[in-house]
């Protein structure tokens, strides 16, 4: 595909409309995407900084909230940069890159919520074995398999979009997600099939041994003390309420390609906003106020703040 062949976007409803009120958008847009960069920033520097959070649990979310960002600054630069300009154009590779980066690194957040939730289990169920098992090299393994694996099943799909002919040359959203497939020609019934393996592989999969090993704690849990049960709900019920949060974006993001039509175009823009600005902050929010020493050094670090 030529470098230098472009997609036009029609975002907020079309081109007047961001003219109206371009720099309105601009402001909100720049204020979340600074909000998701601190927010989560500062939990991944408490966790850098203080010993005590040198665990599997804190260095795993960490990582999560490494992703967020990650994810956001895929999106947000080019998002800007639409508000502020005449036509909201793309180069057709900058698309298909853009497409990769935001499902690689989605399948990344499974992949991570994933290996917390192995933390978890071993954590609650094997508590002796702990140390043994989710040793540094584990943990290490197990982060760069989360950022590699959906990195490298999806570079096949977006190598053969990069390919292949286009019948449309206009994106109706806010960024270049699956709707890319609307350009094409012709989707066809093995090129499908491919899409629903990798789909199994870096999402359902995941979410399915997440269900397995809560159900394993909260059936061992049940059985243990009220210390157990207390240590398992306040370290499980956020990665749960995360995950049922992104799991239901991200079904969204998949069926409108094949139903966008029957979707009405208000409710389309804000279950993506919910996707690009809701989802990155509410990790923070999650992990901060609800894990408990996370929760502690935020607190004694705003005091200090108003100290000073």
């Amino acid at each position: 595909m030529d470098e230098g062949f472009n997609v036009t976007y029609i975002i907020l409803g079309g081109h007047m409309e961001v003219e109206k009120y371009r720099y309105l958008y601009f402001v909100i847009i720049l204020t979340i995407y600074f909000l998701i960069i601190s927010c989560n920033s500062t939990i991944v520097c408490l966790i850098w900084t203080h010993r005590n959070l040198h665990e599997p649990m804190y260095i795993l979310i960490g990582a999560l909230l490494i992703n967020s960002v990650l994810w956001s600054t895929v999106i947000y630069p080019k998002l800007l940069i639409d508000f502020l300009s005449e036509e909201q154009t793309i180069s057709y590779s900058a698309c298909v890159l853009q497409f990769h980066m935001f499902y690689s690194l989605g399948g990344s957040e499974f992949l991570l919520l994933a290996a917390m939730a192995y933390d978890r289990y071993v954590s609650i169920c094997k508590p002796l074995q702990y140390p043994t098992i989710m040793s540094k090299s584990t943990i290490s393994i197990l982060l760069i398999l989360a950022w590699t694996l959906p990195a490298s099943q999806l570079a096949i799909p977006a190598g053969l979009i990069a390919n292949t002919q286009l019948c449309s040359f206009t994106i109706r959203n806010i960024f270049c997600n699956n709707t890319l497939y609307k350009l094409q020609c012709i989707i066809t019934t093995a090129q499908t099939i491919r899409d629903m393996v990798i789909l199994v592989n870096v999402a359902l999969m995941p979410v399915f041994f997440i269900l397995f090993t809560y159900i394993r704690i909260l059936r061992i849990s049940y059985r243990s003390s009220r210390e157990v049960r207390k240590k398992a709900a306040q370290t499980c019920l956020p990665h749960l309420i995360v995950l049922t949060n992104f799991s239901c974006l991200c079904v969204f993001d998949v069926i409108t390609v094949r139903l966008d039509s029957d979707f009405p175009k208000t409710l389309r823009l804000i279950m993506t906003l919910q996707l690009i600005m809701y989802h990155p902050l509410l990790n923070p929010i999650m992990y901060g106020l609800k894990m408990k020493e996370i929760s502690k050094h935020l607190k004694r670090l705003f005091t200090r703040g108003k100290q000073c």
